[in-house]
């Protein structure tokens, strides 16, 4: 079992920033995918950013180039940097850990607002 706790939302104007964390407790975030995704009011939620447990990452289209997604093995973190915040980026953002389809664990997400 994994438990996940995310930090750092918050209020930030467009052309902002901010870094979200994720912690983990429980055995074995080394081995685990780590993610990032996030839900706005009305849509589905959507993977934002990924860092396998060799840390290779992908990130979806609309985020390349601003958001970095990075992960510390020692510390059982994960973390996202939001760089050059768009309104469009308004939602919750959630962590996930994956390793198998019965290995799969979602933190209770941190609001991100991105509003002047």
């Amino acid at each position: 079992q994994v438990q996940l706790v995310e930090s750092g939302g918050g209020l930030v104007q467009p052309g902002g920033s901010l870094r979200l964390s994720c912690a983990a407790s429980g055995r074995g975030f080394s081995l685990f995918t780590m993610g990032w995704y996030r839900q706005a009011p009305g849509k589905q939620r959507e993977l934002v950013a990924q860092i396998t447990s060799g840390g290779s990452t992908h990130y979806t289209d609309s985020v390349e180039g601003r958001f970095t997604i990075s992960r510390d093995n020692a510390k059982n973190t994960v973390w996202l940097q939001l760089n050059s915040l768009k309104p469009e980026d308004t939602a919750v953002y959630y962590c996930n850990a994956y390793y198998s389809r019965l290995s799969d664990f979602w933190g209770q997400g941190t609001q991100v607002t991105v509003s002047s």
